[in-house]
C-alpha cells in the first residue's frame, strides 16, 4: 500500500478543531445518531460539485438529509441486471430500509458534467464517446435531455440541459417499482430543485407547468 499517504497536516487540524468544538458542544446528539441509528425524513441527490454544499443550503444538521452524491446528480433508469449500481444502490436503501418521506434530485449551474454531456452530443467531445470513458458513459443517462434542449439557442442551452439532468432523473425514479409503489401509496414524494451556485438562487420544478420557478 506504498500509494496511500496520512491525511494532509491541514485537514488534521480541522478535524482536531471540529471534535474540540462542534463535537463537544454537540456530543450527546452525536452519541444519540450512533446509537439509535439514522432516521432522515429526505433524500437528497445532488452533485458531487464541490460547490453544491446541502446541508448550507437547507442550514441541516448531522442525521438530517441521506445525501447521495454523482456527477451530475443523475439517477439512471431501473436496471436490475447484477451488475453494481452505486446510486442504484443508495435509491433502494432511502425509499425501503430508511422510509425517507422526500426524494430530492438537485441540479445546479455551471455543472461541468452537464457541460461534458453538452459537448459530447454536440461532437465537441469525441473522448468522452470511447467506451473507457466512465464519464462519457453514464452521462449517456441524459442524452433524452439533450434531444430535449439541442435547439435551444447556444449560449442557453447549459443551464436549460442542467434542469434537464433533475426531469430526467425524476422519470428514472418512477421506473424502480419500490419507488412507484411508495409514490402512488403516498408514503413518497419526489422532488427536483435547481440552484445557482453564484446567486444563490433556488429554483423548484413545478410538474403542473413542467418549467421551473423561483422559490
Amino acid at each position: 500500500m506504498e500509494h496511500v499517504h496520512l491525511l494532509p497536516e491541514y485537514l488534521v487540524q480541522r478535524y482536531k478543531g471540529w471534535k474540540a468544538t462542534k463535537y463537544e458542544e454537540n456530543s450527546a446528539w452525536y452519541r444519540r445518531l450512533a446509537t439509535e441509528g439514522q432516521r432522515p425524513r429526505a433524500m437528497v441527490i445532488s452533485c458531487c460539485d464541490s460547490r453544491v454544499h446541502v446541508t448550507s443550503i437547507f442550514g441541516a444538521d448531522q442525521g438530517e438529509f441521506f445525501i447521495h452524491r454523482n456527477i451530475a446528480n443523475l439517477v439512471p433508469p431501473y436496471e436490475p441486471d447484477g451488475s453494481q449500481h452505486g446510486t442504484s444502490a443508495a435509491v433502494e436503501y432511502a425509499v425501503t430500509a430508511l422510509k425517507v418521506a422526500h426524494v430530492i434530485v438537485l441540479g445546479h449551474s455551471q455543472c461541468g458534467g452537464v457541460q461534458g454531456c453538452l459537448d459530447m452530443c454536440s461532437g465537441r467531445a469525441p473522448e468522452l464517446e470511447e467506451t473507457t470513458s466512465f464519464v462519457g458513459r453514464w452521462m449517456d443517462i441524459l442524452r433524452p435531455g439533450y434531444e430535449q434542449i439541442k435547439d435551444v439557442s447556444a449560449e442557453d442551452q447549459a443551464r436549460a440541459l442542467e434542469k434537464e439532468s433533475v426531469i430526467v432523473s425524476l422519470r428514472n425514479l418512477m421506473t424502480f417499482p419500490f419507488v412507484q409503489s411508495a409514490v402512488e401509496s403516498k408514503q413518497l414524494s419526489l422532488h427536483g430543485l435547481w440552484t445557482d451556485i453564484g446567486e444563490g438562487g433556488l429554483e423548484g420544478f413545478d410538474p403542473k407547468t413542467g418549467k421551473f420557478i423561483t422559490l
